[in-house]
Parts: structure tokens; sequence; C-alpha cells
């Protein structure tokens, strides 16, 4: 179910439900946000059931549970199947019906388009599949309020256009194993410079992203303080990577930018989420 993609939309999901103007009350907060977490444990049992060629080819992900036999692959088909309805289900008992075709648009997207048809198909595999996994806190948001508007929207857009530097960087220092499966990621197809030249272009257009909840009065000035200089460091490091020739070390600095970008994303929603309340 990757239970760490799924903490990420758990998380993100609920920072749009908190943060919405109508209050839910707790116990159908939990069981929405419950819901949600089964549909993102849906998608990604249905990822790994449709990629578990390609996973067993990859260091990266062959010990996952179908390369290795732990889970036959119809067990994990029937399980996704039924995990996705599932949680609409218990979505709809709990919240509304906006908030469920969000969530089943969410579990199509990423299995159907992202999955099936993206991903062996073009190296812009990540940044259009990113639109998934952009959705968990427009669901939140829809939780609390049965609609949708630019709020929610710009929190799509910050890890919308945050997913291709985060995976780029993973897919540069992991590209073997990428050829290795024959997937089309950006530093197979296009090189290595243009791959990083991608990764800063995507860093930069974070900062407008990020700071524009400031400059439609919807953060504080504290917020716009500090998730710049969160930015202007990620910024930095990509910048470092575009500069740097030595593959060793170029690797090293990927490497950084990944894990740096997974604290980046967590930072900037804690930071929504505490400015949201101080509003109130």
């Amino acid at each position: 179910m990757k239970p760490r993609v799924m903490s990420l939309v758990l998380f993100t999901s609920m920072v749009g439900l908190l943060i919405a103007p109508n209050q839910v009350s707790f116990l159908d907060s939990i069981i929405s946000l419950a819901a949600i977490a089964l549909g993102a444990g849906a998608a990604g049992t249905l990822n790994m059931w449709y990629e578990s060629d390609l996973d067993a080819l990859m260091s990266r992900t062959c010990l996952r549970p179908i390369p290795t036999g732990k889970i036959k692959k119809d067990q994990a088909l029937w399980f996704g199947s039924f995990l996705s309805i599932l949680s609409m289900g218990i979505l709809y008992y709990s919240s509304n019906i906006l908030s469920v075709f969000l969530l089943g648009l969410t579990i199509g997207f990423y299995f159907f388009i992202y999955t099936i048809w993206l991903k062996r198909r073009t190296p812009q595999n990540i940044v259009i599949g990113g639109a998934a996994g952009a959705l968990p806190p427009v669901i939140g948001w829809a939780v609390a309020t049965g609609s949708v508007s630019i709020e929610p929207l710009i929190l799509f857009l910050i890890i919308f256009i945050w997913t291709p530097s985060h995976f780029w960087a993973l897919s540069l220092y992991k590209s073997n194993d990428y050829k290795k499966a024959n997937i089309p990621m950006l530093p197979v197809v296009a090189g290595v410079q243009k791959t990083k030249l991608n990764i800063l272009v995507y860093a930069l257009l974070l900062a407008p992203t990020v700071t524009s909840l400031y400059f439609l009065n919807f953060s504080s000035f504290e917020y716009l303080i500090i998730s710049s200089a969160l930015t202007a460091y990620y910024i930095y490091l990509c910048y470092l990577l575009f500069k740097e020739k030595n593959n060793k070390t170029s690797n090293i600095i990927a490497r950084k930018i990944f894990v740096y970008s997974i604290f980046y994303l967590f930072i900037i929603f804690v930071l929504i989420l505490i400015d949201s309340f101080f509003k109130f």
C-alpha cells in the first residue's frame, strides 16, 4: 500500500481539511481521512500490481511484496480493487459526493493515466502524473466544504510543481535502474544536463507558487519569510546540481535534493496549517 506515500497523502489532505472555513466533527474527520488514506493505498497497490515486472528489475523496488513472492499478483489486484471501492464508500458515508468524486479521480488518474498510459511512454510521466499526488489537499478541503476554491488549488499547485524536481533528483542517482527497466525517465531519454536544467526550472517555479498564498492574502508575512527562505535554499541546491559536472558529486547533490525536498514540502504545509490557526 506504499505507507510512506500514504502518510504524505494523509498529511496534505488533513491540512486541506483543517484550513477550510467549515468545521467538520472529529469523528467524520477521522473517518474521512482514513478513507483518503485507504484510497491512496489502493492506488499504490494497483500500481505495484501493474508494474511488478518493472519492480523486479530495479534495485529500489525489487524487494516489494510481489517481486519477492510474498503477495501474488491476483491477490494484489483484488485487494487494490476492493480498497478503491471501500475507500469511496466510506468517504461517501462520512462526507459528500464531491470528495468521493475527487478521491475516485485521484485513484483513477494515478492508475490509468500515470501507471498504465504515461509511465512507460514519456519522460513527462512524472509531470502529468503528478496531478494525482497533488489532489489530496483539494479532497480534504472538499470534505469540509463540499466545494473547491482558490486556496486548495494553490496547495494543489505547490505539490504539482514540487513533484518533478523531487522525482527527477531521484531518477538522476537511480538512472541505471530506470535504464535497466526501460522506463523513459528524463535522465535516460534527454540526458543528465537537461534533467538538471529541468530540476532547476521547477525549483524556481516553486517560489512564486509558494509565496502566492501571501500575495493573495491567504497567509501571514511570517509565512512569506520562512517559506521564501526554505525555497531559496531548495533553489540553491538545484543550482549547485546544475553547475556540477562531476557525476559522482552530482549524484550526492541529487540525493541531498531528494531528501531535502521531502522535508521542504512537509514544513511548507506545517507552516500553512499553523498560519491558518493564527488567523482564526
